[in-house]
């Protein structure tokens, strides 16, 4: 073991007991102690899931990046494992920033990006980015083989691997902003998983602001490719990319050696306020599968003061619809959290609010409203709300906009704003809610929409659940709530 990876997971065991769990989640993976971003490396290996993500074990703020690690039996229940990389080369001096995980003859191989600063006293702007790879036998412990592809002279920013085997060969996209500052996606083909071959660039000019790429994922889903990404430089645009950067899909079709053939342009993967950095892997029984880091660039994040920051969305399942539409949704193995269930039917408000006494600081709720009788200008749920309701994270139904809106304007510490969906033309309109203990999930009909956003009430304070309708009606002709336990083991 180096030195430095040593040192941080010493670092680990010494501070860990210092965090204060008042915002941490229950069923969401989150570092043990210090700052977590992008999911890395995931992947289903010798009966395990594996989930690495970036990592500063020193402290809640970013910082020079190592590869956190946690492992789980079934996507539920996870626990930490040491660091698996830390910044202790020549070649990833700056950082072990963001990359993925294949197998190889029956090792666990992770392509990562190794960050160096040139120059950092003079110049912190000039930095190289190349991709390197270290591998293991036991999926703990890892031997780093240094850089495996360097780009093109003068090209600073280029990151972030994902790699896949097709047809025999290994196949791997890398985001690029190249020398006249647009954003790229390239392509590269190996034998070998060290030696790569330029193929093409598989896509740029999304945006005119647009000048990177990052987190690029490109994958087959039924008889199209999904290229996923993150970029950076959108601007606002009414409802549209209102974090500070965004991330999404694009659906076409490719195989190798030919164009990426455009059939549905750039699409925000999910509305809330926190998601970014995407990746998909394979599950043991071959569903596409994806996690997101559940925060944002430059946002607050309160749980700092606590000594630890960021968290994964919860693991979801990704489909294609047959209008291109990339649903996403939880996967069906967090049903087993589920505690005694909480049933209402044919619930029915008019101009008032009504208290739920039901625990919201970690739940699941799935609802369902009539859209033929619900006609007030806005109705829905105060979430971990205190019972008067005037510290709640809104989610509801804006008849008179025609949208379906999460509003964190009372949600807490630091947060504001809020973000919405196009409200579905149905007559039953149906969403699962999860509330953790700092952060909010909601997906609308089967995925078609998702928000993940997340909050922070002031404590202490209760809690729950409270119903509303304004100016009209809501009837709720399902509801189904459920206290949920914690995915933590060792």
């Amino acid at each position: 073991m180096s030195i430095l990876l040593d040192k941080a997971n010493q670092t680990i065991q010494q501070t860990v007991s210092v965090v204060n769990k008042q915002y941490y989640p229950y069923f969401h993976l989150a570092p043990p102690v210090g700052w977590m971003n992008d999911p890395n490396g995931l992947i289903y290996f010798n009966g395990q899931y594996h989930a690495f993500y970036q990592y500063h074990p020193y402290d809640a703020n970013w910082g020079p990046m190592h590869w956190g690690h946690a492992v789980s039996d079934d996507l539920v229940y996870w626990r930490h494992l040491p660091v698996a990389l830390a910044p202790d080369q020549d070649f990833d001096s700056g950082g072990c920033f963001s990359g993925s995980a294949v197998i190889d003859n029956g090792e666990l191989c992770l392509i990562y990006t190794g960050h160096v600063y040139v120059d950092q006293q003079h110049h912190p702007e000039l930095i190289r980015e190349t991709q390197c790879l270290a591998t293991s036998k036991d999926g703990i412990h890892f031997e780093k083989h240094g850089t495996i592809l360097s780009p093109e002279e003068g090209i600073m920013h280029f990151r972030d691997p994902k790699v896949w085997k097709l047809n025999g060969q290994w196949w791997m996209v890398v985001g690029r902003r190249n020398l006249q500052d647009v954003g790229q996606i390239v392509i590269y083909r190996s034998s070998d998983l060290r030696s790569w071959h330029f193929e093409q660039v598989l896509i740029e000019h999304i945006d005119e602001n647009v000048y990177m790429l990052e987190c690029p994922d490109f994958f087959p889903l039924g008889d199209k490719w999904i290229l996923m990404c993150s970029p950076q430089g959108f601007k606002p645009q009414q409802y549209q990319y209102r974090n500070l950067f965004q991330s999404g899909y694009i659906v076409g079709t490719w195989q190798p050696g030919q164009p990426f053939k455009v059939e549905k342009g750039f699409t925000e993967l999910d509305y809330g306020h926190d998601f970014y950095a995407p990746q998909t892997f394979i599950s043991a029984d071959g569903r596409r599968l994806m996690f997101g880091w559940m925060d944002m660039w430059q946002s607050k994040m309160p749980s700092q003061k606590d000594h630890w920051s960021g968290c994964f969305t919860l693991p979801r399942e990704l489909v294609l619809d047959n209008h291109n539409q990339l649903l996403n949704r939880p996967v069906k193995e967090l049903t087993v959290l589920r505690q005694t269930a909480t049933k209402l039917q044919d619930l029915q408000i008019v101009d008032e609010g009504k208290h739920s006494d039901l625990d919201c600081t970690r739940c699941e709720i799935d609802i369902t409203f009539d859209m033929t009788v619900s006609n007030a200008e806005r109705f829905g749920l105060q979430l971990a709300a205190t019972k008067e309701g005037k510290q709640a994270t809104l989610l509801y139904v804006d008849m008179q906009s025609e949208r379906i809106v999460l509003d964190r304007s009372l949600s807490g510490q630091q947060v504001t704003g809020y973000r919405s969906v196009p409200l579905p033309k149905t007559n039953l309109l149906h969403m699962r809610i999860y509330v953790d203990a700092s952060s909010i999930e909601v997906f609308v009909e089967q995925g078609l929409y998702s928000l993940s956003s997340r909050i922070y009430p002031l404590l202490p304070a209760e809690r729950q659940l409270n119903f509303f309708a304004e100016n009209g009606a809501m009837k709720i002709s399902q509801f189904t709530h459920w206290q949920l336990n914690s995915i933590y083991k060792g």
